[in-house]
């Protein structure tokens, strides 16, 4: 290897070496299920590079994606794909999310969707003072979660169930 080589080699390395270390790589798990599925990474490929103003961080797994730093938005495609529940459903843009609370926040998992795609938002007791509201976190997943199949099982407003009462949690 010629002089030039081994110096823009070198300078190369020292460049990619500098960057990260100014954005640390969220270390994550990928899904157990099937982070593999080729349609995750139609859907990862296709990630925003920001969220709000939150900007798309390196992660060290397979079908996941992150957001701020510190990290507001967790993602992980490939998670087991939910049946029928009780968890409040919403629709955002045609995708439907069943929301739940988790000790980070909140956990969006896509519904009627194959692979389903899990979506954590970093978020206070207090709703309104979050860093970034879900919605628009949801908002913009939408294109990427587009990539993966519909099921064709979908949310039912409170008035197409049975009863039309609120479902017990």
């Amino acid at each position: 290897m010629s002089f030039r080589r081994t110096l823009a080699a070198l300078a190369g390395a020292t460049f990619a070496v500098v960057l990260a270390g100014c954005s640390p790589v969220v270390s994550m798990a990928p899904a157990a299920e099937f982070a593999n599925d080729p349609e995750c990474a139609a859907a990862s490929v296709r990630m925003p590079e920001t969220i709000g103003t939150f900007a798309l961080r390196q992660t060290d797994a397979q079908a996941t994606a992150a957001w701020g730093e510190p990290t507001i938005v967790l993602s992980s495609c490939g998670v087991p794909v939910p049946e029928v529940s009780d968890l409040p459903c919403v629709e955002i843009n045609g995708i439907f999310w069943l929301r739940e609370e988790v000790p980070a926040g909140l956990a969006f998992t896509t519904y009627g969707r194959d692979p389903a795609i899990r979506v954590v938002v970093d978020v206070p007791d207090d709703v309104a003072n979050a860093a970034i509201p879900p919605g628009i976190v949801l908002d913009a997943l939408s294109t990427p979660v587009s990539f993966t199949s519909e099921t064709g099982r979908a949310c039912l407003a409170l008035e197409e169930t049975v009863t039309g009462a609120e479902p017990a949690n």
